[in-house]
């Protein structure tokens, strides 16, 4: 497994290498991108967490939720 890792690794690195600069920051927010959204946990996972936390009471009002949020 640790060889085809370095093979994916190497193939990322030249692409990024050969990359033009000027595209970099788009290149890492997709990257960035793809990480966050392979570790979001599944959504009947979350559902069940957040029912769970609702019915021990673990909640806060929606005021709190929205505080320092500036919504224009």
């Amino acid at each position: 497994m640790r060889s085809a890792k370095s093979v994916c690794a190497k193939e990322l690195y030249h692409e990024i290498e050969t990359t033009p600069e000027e595209y970099l920051p788009a290149l890492l927010e997709i990257v960035r991108g793809f990480r966050h959204g392979i570790l979001l946990k599944p959504a009947a996972e979350s559902i069940r967490t957040g029912m769970k936390e609702a019915l021990e009471g673990n909640t806060l009002p929606v005021s709190e939720l929205w505080k320092g949020i500036d919504a224009q």
